[in-house]
């Protein structure tokens, strides 16, 4: 059988947490299992990009959606090629094939009637003059009455929900209550495409998670019903309609049709993958995508009439929060993919901690205390010692050469077995604490051995005993290669080999090894770490911009007074820079100013917004950047900043200027990707 693997797209209006991250590792942690079996695999992931929150999030950052997911979309990559994400198709939901895929597919549904035309009432902003497309709408949620529901969706409990459901509606345009107005949208029928439905359920639930199974099933129980899959918004893929240019498609309508487009874009064979009932289409994902992919997307290739690949295997994570509440950007609470960068931790104990920690059944939790003793008691204390000390052993008393493997004392066979067992039904928790116990036994085997004090009487014995052990390092390496896949090419390098999966339990052929290192380090106190990304910081209220230096007089004996370009806008600035700079070494400049700053006059001349710049006993040294000009400047965490801050807020942000570049805290600042520097050699604070 082959197997297509697919993981959520990520939606690309934020940096994903380590939450997020759960579904895309164990989609890789799978596919890399089924690699090293010598299965027919390809895996698949992208970005979602349309819809009313990219619309939302790029007028908070003032760009147009296509900048902004341009923007975030090289930030999720980067994240997913750090974390070892190791997909054959990646792409985004905005690439043409999937404006191609999408409108067909629309097309046909509505060719084959399953697809109508409803005039419905819908919300209006009087004051924007426009129809508020699902999550310009907020509101309580009338099922378990939660105050900050959205227009298609309750967060809280779940449940979809359509805007004009929802109670106490607000315009997040304008703060304003809407009114209904009518107008009219393109419909799914829903309740026609059932039978089939259910039919393609029966065939398949077996091979779904628990969770997938009783939501697909409560939602059956209840009707399907149906479902608009049009809205009124610029970003997104126009409704191949004519009269209806001014619609698009609703975002879950195109985003896992992307499945389908972001195959095309990477491989010629696509269609052997997507028109293919011999293939396992595998999807991986969080409980609340669950009604997306069991109900919706299923639906839309059903009503197509043709014979596309469905869905057979579907494994649903529950949620991972973070020490005592949820994630939250805004509020700088946990580890974002950018964080973990920033941490000095190998990728591999990341992946490991999710995986070990995965919530297959039930919500688990990311403690810094936790992820500690995980790491210092079972990569440390149990298989990276294994490892360490049989190959220190070898280095010592053999001449870094293996000793032949003369008698197979050490088994294992049903362990291996049950390993493998668990990585075929997607127990990826299961199959790692399996690994690790088997590791507990090599630890085991040596100090029953006693190859230190064997050596000195049996040498042939002592070999024998420590070839077990490379065995089983080997073994363990490859066992361990879909979830630390770097740390187990270190092991596979310093063996010389190059195995898969049938070279479990095989003796090695090589003789000679490399010098042994330690593959992982002790992780001590975890304080730091904890308090660093428990909530929000001082820095998150400084709205830091990149600006540029168009015009500079002197003012008085030691200011001058600045005109900057922030895009869109112009500000007078007024800074004490006479000392350290002629004019024309400021003319045309990208500085770093905060924005956000209450305006003050100096000498008589309004100054709207503060430069920054490094200094030391001698130097004064300004903040610089290549970014665009009026980018956000950033230290990896994102948050809202305040609408106005005081200069004593800015005095307290601890900005440090070290080796040319400019860190708070540990963390680099940078804006739009690049570097934010000093430009002048200085070590000292930033003021």
């Amino acid at each position: 059988m082959s197997y297509l693997i697919t993981s959520a797209l990520p939606y690309v209006n934020n940096i994903p947490h380590l939450g997020n991250l759960i579904c895309v590792v164990s989609a890789d942690v799978y596919t890399r299992f089924l690699r090293s079996k010598g299965e027919k695999v390809i895996s698949v992931l992208g970005t979602d990009e349309h819809g009313t929150t990219t619309e939302i999030k790029a007028k908070e950052e003032k760009l147009t959606p296509k900048q902004l997911v341009d923007k975030y979309f090289k930030i999720h990559t980067e994240i997913y090629n750090w974390f070892n994400c190791d997909f054959d198709c990646y792409g985004r939901a905005s690439d043409k094939e999937n404006y191609d895929i999408s409108q067909d597919i629309f097309t046909k549904l509505k060719k084959n009637g399953f697809i109508t035309k409803k005039k419905i009432k819908q919300y209006y902003d009087e004051k924007e003059k426009t129809f508020l497309a699902d999550r310009f709408v907020k509101g309580s949620c009338k099922f378990c009455k939660f105050d900050d529901a959205k227009g298609d969706q309750c967060d809280n409990c779940g449940k979809l929900l359509e805007p004009n459901e929802l109670l106490k509606p607000t315009s997040t345009l304008s703060g304003t209550k809407p009114i209904l107005k009518q107008t009219e949208h393109f419909y799914i029928e829903l309740n026609k495409l059932t039978p089939e439905l259910k039919k393609w359920i029966k065939l398949n639930q077996k091979s779904w998670s628990n969770n997938a199974l009783s939501t697909t099933n409560s939602w059956l129980k209840e009707g399907l019903r149906s479902r608009a899959i049009t809205r009124d918004l610029k970003w997104g893929i126009p409704v191949p309609v004519k009269g209806y240019e001014n619609k698009v498609l609703y975002s879950w309508f195109d985003a896992p049709i992307a499945y389908i487009s972001i195959t095309k874009r990477a491989r010629k064979d696509w269609k052997s993958w997507w028109f293919n009932d011999k293939v396992n289409l595998t999807q991986f994902m969080g409980k609340d995508n669950i009604p997306f992919h069991t109900i919706l997307f299923p639906a839309y290739l059903i009503g197509t009439k043709e014979k596309y690949t469905l869905m057979k295997t579907i494994n649903v994570n529950e949620y991972l929060n973070y020490e005592s509440g949820k994630f939250s950007k805004s509020r700088g609470v946990g580890i974002f993919g950018n964080d973990a960068m920033n941490t000095g931790i190998h990728p591999d104990i990341f992946r490991f901690y999710m995986i070990i920690n995965r919530p297959e059944k039930s919500d688990s939790l990311f403690t810094w205390k936790d992820f500690q003793e995980k790491l210092n008691s079972e990569l440390v204390g149990n298989y990276g010692n294994l490892v360490n000390r049989t190959l220190t052993f070898i280095n010592r008393f053999f001449e870094s050469k293996i000793p032949s493997l003369k008698k197979e004392d050490l088994v294992y066979k049903k362990q291996l077995k049950k390993i493998e067992y668990h990585y075929e039904t997607i127990e990826l928790k299961k199959a790692c604490k399996e690994i690790l116990e088997l590791s507990k036994l090599g630890n085991q085997y040596f100090q029953e051995n006693k190859p230190w004090e064997l050596v000195k009487s049996n040498s042939e014995k002592a070999g024998n005993v420590l070839a077990n052990l490379v065995k089983l390092i080997k073994d363990l390496a490859i066992l361990l290669e879909p979830i630390t896949p770097e740390k187990s090419k270190e092991v596979f390098q310093i063996l010389g080999v190059n195995p898969s999966w049938k070279d479990l339990n095989k003796k090695l052929a090589k003789k000679q090894i490399l010098d042994a290192r330690i593959l992982f380090e002790k992780l001590d106190g975890v304080k730091e770490l904890q308090e660093e990304f428990s909530g929000r910081e001082v820095f998150d209220d400084l709205d830091l911009r990149v600006a540029k230096v168009l015009k500079v007089e002197k003012h008085g004996d030691n200011l001058y007074k600045l005109q900057v370009s922030l895009g869109m806008e112009k500000r007078q600035l007024v800074a004490g820079l006479q000392k350290h700079y002629y004019p024309e070494e400021l003319k045309n400049k990208k500085i770093v100013i905060v924005a956000n700053l209450k305006p003050a006059v100096l000498m008589g001349e309004k100054s709207k917004g503060m430069l920054l710049a490094a200094s030391d006993k001698k130097n004064v040294g300004l903040l610089t950047t290549d970014a665009k000009v009026n980018s956000r400047v950033s230290a990896g965490k994102e948050a809202i900043p305040k609408k106005q801050v005081d200069i004593d807020k800015v005095l307290k942000t601890k900005l440090v200027s070290k080796e040319g570049k400019i860190f708070y805290k540990h963390r680099r600042l940078y804006a739009d990707s690049k570097d934010v520097v000093c430009d002048k050699d200085i070590t000292g604070r930033v003021r």
